[in-house]
């Protein structure tokens, strides 16, 4: 067995740890036997028949169980049917029960008596929709029968493991829906790595790295995360589907989320503590833990049908999740419309939740309710609940618990230190939970952040920035964006220097060409924050006339004021604002720059946002909130990923970012870093560039110097190391061009690129090359560098024997002839093995090939001989083909048998064998089907007088070649 092989060293690991964590394994055949329809059943069928019955007593009987099996594999195959299975997961769903006359709930999973219920587990599970091809999922886990969670399992030693099992778990979601509509979970893993997802949400940012929270070895981290009870408890309580702009989506907690809402669920139930903070940075999904953490609390019988009350600001209900909580499973949400109302509420002693904002507690009476079960969640605690309004909000609960979340650390001020005192007393760090920056960009769950300065002379005045803004002692510790602009209405100089017409028609015009320049080649979009509202309608104004005016749209609220025409016609109303937040989200679509100065700068996510233009003076926590809007990461289908977020600062701000923050430099270790940063890595990395890889070919031109390359990195680990170190490069290279300290280094850099380039398309046949490259990188290779010399077959160009011979026979040295001829095979196989059986064959042989090759173990004279011998193989079998008139599976039968000693013309075995194929269609999932093959294979052996011996491995082979065409 290869040393971290797929099969046994992972994937029979990962089963064998999940058995002894609680699960019980059934082989293919056995779980096949419990499905009704075979491979057209996703479910457990006699399992979840039995299960629900005994779950719902005196409510489902075996009619109705079966019934219900059948409209939960009737859910529709999309992210709203996983939403339908969710709901009967968690007990949501009812049936009529006609002795009653009544609607029932019905029970799924017992989430109090875990031992009721039945776990099961399952390796090579073969799923078909009735439309080939099907799909074999490695691992699946079933809860009474339903699947629950899928398993892709990559041997240690794949260079490109994790994104392929993705990959894997992506095409399943489009070839067998009906399958996914079920399962809430996946597991991607290749022993070394460990992640998991939501269904539904594929994708590379939203993986969640299981390692990071649990330390250990694999055997550690799989029977922590498959526990039965932890299991049960992330497929209820930590998967949470959300519908914003109209659109579903779903997402399960990171390993810090689950963290915080259980030591927040712990500090609710401690009779001895009130309070608690939690801390966890801006974009890491504090939103969705502070909702998680009220939900549990609600579902809780030992909280006694609590009340729960949110205290959040306007900028998050505007948002709409806050407004639309019944959205992501609350049954009894109560919005506050006014103090009347939320004092109404109270005095009704209302249960459930209670979402208001922090004003409507103004003059609140004492001891609204003394009970104890209350829990008052407040969203960013180091705003809110200063002043009266925390004092009236604390006087009408005594008893209540009262836990604050906060995206930004607590600042060093005394307003900063009573945050402190208000909520962290009773914790010795300070922090019920912490999540900071450093950590979650590290975890991937935030990207980092650059700034640059912009020149200076379209700064405003330095002394007067200081006199005006950043040496008021009431801007320190500022926390919300009203008491900003309260600041800067007074700054009356600072303001008129910021909206002087000349400089906004500089910005203007700097602006529109840095993003035409730096940001729109990468494909992302920006913010402009204009110091106030008259400012972004002036900026709308000076940007029209540099841009398309479709490119950017202004987003302000409208002034109780009468506001001058020139500014009520970028007005937008409720629904126009809705669609321009939903379309600058979507890549593709305009606008591309939002132009802002209050609105969207808090509780406005859109990871696509990868720019912010600033020209609105800010410090401590507004400006952390801020520039956050630029921290989420962005991944899309075609490889695009953000590598960072980016500041262009017009303001001066971060010239002196100490005095910005008022925070312990511990705290914002990494939140922003400079542009320089950036100059010097990338001067350090093409330092290292020139001694580990440019000197490689140094001295030769032309064909010698790619043959010296190909031949230095035959080694995979020297290959894997190279496309890490060029992958970084390429990032720093993207956000930094166009710079013109670039211009010492593209020399250098493009041949970097070309160096990839040739490694990509020579050793990594089946990967689309121009999909690794990044849009600035594209844009320099084809402006400076000839087409590959390692050369892959257009559409326009069939793959034939006959293409095979024209590349054996072309004038490019032997090693690139190689490469060529590999490059073609392998896609030739790609594209036509599944029709064409007989084909894989060669294209294993083609395989050893290359690795001999790449092994050093073959000369590239006999690596060309030996291919030269396989292309004159496929034409005489192409031609032999067409004449025969056997079936394409009968062909491949009858080739692979023409390769054994003894067999001249197995013809007539070939068609015998092809008629057992048919008549035991699920041979490659049934062991007893498998077996009736192979005996037929033995039976048209025999009539060849082939001895017995030879049976058993002649057979396999027939086995091995039909299964890889069909699965």
């Amino acid at each position: 067995m290869a040393l971290g092989n797929e099969h046994e060293a992972v994937q029979r690991a990962l089963v064998r740890y999940a058995v002894e964590a609680g699960w019980t394994e059934l082989a293919p055949d056995e779980a096949l036997r419990y499905r009704a329809n075979g491979i057209l059943s996703p479910l457990l069928d006699s399992v979840f028949i039995e299960q629900v019955q005994r779950l719902n007593p005196g409510v489902v009987d075996y009619r109705r169980a079966e019934d219900i099996a059948k409209r939960l594999v009737r859910v529709r195959p999309s992210i709203e049917g996983n939403l339908d299975a969710w709901q009967y997961l968690k007990g949501l769903k009812t049936v009529f029960v006609e002795e009653q006359k009544r609607e029932r709930n019905v029970r799924l999973l017992d989430l109090v008596n875990i031992d009721a219920n039945k776990f099961h587990v399952t390796a090579e599970f073969t799923f078909s929709n009735g439309v080939k091809p099907d799909v074999r999922a490695d691992v699946v886990f079933f809860i009474n029968g339903v699947p629950v969670l899928v398993a892709e399992t990559k041997a240690a030693t794949a260079m490109n493991g994790i994104s392929e099992a993705l990959g894997d778990i992506q095409y399943y979601h489009g070839k067998a829906p009906e399958l996914l509509a079920l399962n809430q979970v996946f597991v991607i893993t290749q022993l070394i790595e460990f992640y998991y997802g939501a269904t539904w949400n594929p994708s590379a940012k939203n993986l969640n790295n299981w390692r990071d929270e649990q330390a250990g070895d694999f055997e550690t981290l799989c029977k922590t995360f498959f526990a039965p009870r932890r299991m049960m408890r992330a497929l209820t309580d930590y998967v949470l589907f959300t519908r914003k702009n109209d659109e579903l989506s779903k997402i399960v907690l990171r390993p810090h989320q689950m963290r915080a809402v259980e030591r927040c669920i712990g500090r609710a139930a401690d009779p001895d503590k009130h309070s608690g903070l939690v801390w966890h940075t801006q974009g890491s999904g504090k939103t969705y833990t502070m909702i998680v953490t009220a939900k549990m609390l609600l579902e809780n019988p030992a909280f006694e049908n609590p009340t729960v009350i949110m205290i959040v600001d306007r900028n998050e209900l505007e948002s709409q999740l806050f407004g639309n909580l019944e959205s992501v499973g609350f049954g009894n949400v109560k919005v506050a419309s006014s103090k009347e109302n939320l004092r109404s509420l109270l005095a009704e002693d209302r249960r459930g939740l209670i979402v208001s904002m922090i004003h409507k507690f103004d003059e609140m009476p004492a001891e609204v309710s003394t009970r104890s079960n209350i829990f008052v969640l407040i969203d960013e605690a180091h705003r809110t609940t200063g002043g009266d309004l925390g004092n009236y909000l604390w006087g009408a609960f005594p008893n209540a618990t009262f836990i604050g979340f906060t995206g930004t650390p607590i600042d060093k001020t005394a307003k900063g230190k009573g945050t402190f005192k208000i909520f962290g007393k009773e914790d010795r760090q300070g922090y019920l939970d912490k999540y900071s920056i450093k950590e979650s960009i590290q975890d991937g769950a935030t990207v980092p952040l650059h700034y640059s300065l912009a020149p200076n002379e379209l700064k405003v005045d330095r002394d007067t920035l200081e006199r005006e803004f950043l040496a008021l002692a009431e801007a320190e510790g500022m926390s919300d964006i009203d008491e900003l602009n309260a600041i800067l209405d007074k700054a009356v100089s600072l303001k008129n220097m910021l909206k002087e017409p000349d400089r906004i028609n500089k910005v203007a015009a700097f602006v529109a060409q840095h993003y035409t320049e730096n940001v729109e080649p990468m494909g992302y979009k920006a913010f402009l924050v204009a110091v106030d509202r008259e400012a972004c309608c002036l900026y709308k104004q000076a940007l029209d006339r540099h841009l398309p005016p479709e490119y950017s749209r202004v987003v302000i609220s409208p002034s109780i004021k009468k506001d001058p025409m020139f500014m009520q016609r970028h007005y937008l109303s409720a629904d126009e604002e809705k669609a321009v937040r939903q379309t600058f989200t979507k890549p593709d679509e305009l606008p591309k720059i939002l132009i802002v100065t209050e609105k969207l700068l808090t509780g406005f996510d859109a990871p696509i946002l990868y720019c912010m233009y600033l020209d609105k003076p800010m410090r401590d926590h507004v400006l952390l909130q801020a520039i956050a809007r630029v921290n989420r990461p962005y991944e899309d289908v075609d490889g695009r990923r953000k590598p960072s977020g980016f500041v262009l600062d017009f303001v001066g701000i971060f010239d002196n970012l100490e005095k910005a923050l008022a925070f312990d430099s511990q705290d914002v270790s990494g939140v922003i870093e400079g542009i320089d940063v950036l100059r010097e890595d990338f001067a350090h990395r093409m330092e290292s560039a020139k001694e580990n890889y440019l000197a490689i070919g140094e001295g030769k031109t032309g064909d010698k110097e790619v043959e010296a390359v190909l031949d230095h990195f035959r080694d995979k680990e020297r290959r894997q190391e190279f496309y890490k170190f060029f992958s970084e490069l390429q990032d720093v290279y993207e956000i930094l061009s166009p710079d013109a300290f670039l211009r010492p280094f593209l020399k250098d850099y493009q041949r970097l690129s070309a160096m990839f380039f040739l490694l990509k398309a020579a050793y990594d046949r089946r990967s689309p090359v121009d999909k690794e490259f990044k849009s600035k990188t594209t844009e320099l290779v084809q402006e400076h560098t000839q087409s590959g010399i390692i050369q892959s077959p257009t559409d326009a160009q069939p793959i034939t024997p006959d293409l095979l011979e024209a590349v054996a026979g072309s004038d490019r040295p032997d090693t690139v002839k190689v490469f060529n001829l590999l490059k073609v095979l392998t896609e030739m196989i790609d594209k036509r093995g599944a029709v064409q059986p007989y084909l894989i064959s060669i294209g294993e042989r083609a395989q050893r090939i290359a690795e001999a090759f790449e092994d050093r173990q073959m000369t590239t004279k006999q690596a060309l001989e030996e291919l030269d011998a396989i292309s004159n193989k496929i034409k005489r079998a192409d031609a032999e083909r067409t004449t025969m008139g056997l079936s394409e599976r009968a062909f491949a039968v009858y080739f692979m048998l023409q390769q054994e000693e003894g067999f001249d013309e197995p013809y007539e075995v070939a068609e015998k064998i092809d008629v057992a194929f048919e008549r035991y269609p699920y041979w490659h999932i049934s062991e007893k089907q498998e077996r009736s093959v192979r005996i037929e294979i033995y039976k048209a052996l025999g009539g060849l007088g082939v001895h017995p011996n030879r049976f058993p491995a002649i057979a396999s082979r027939v086995l091995n070649l039909i299964r890889r065409a069909t699965t």
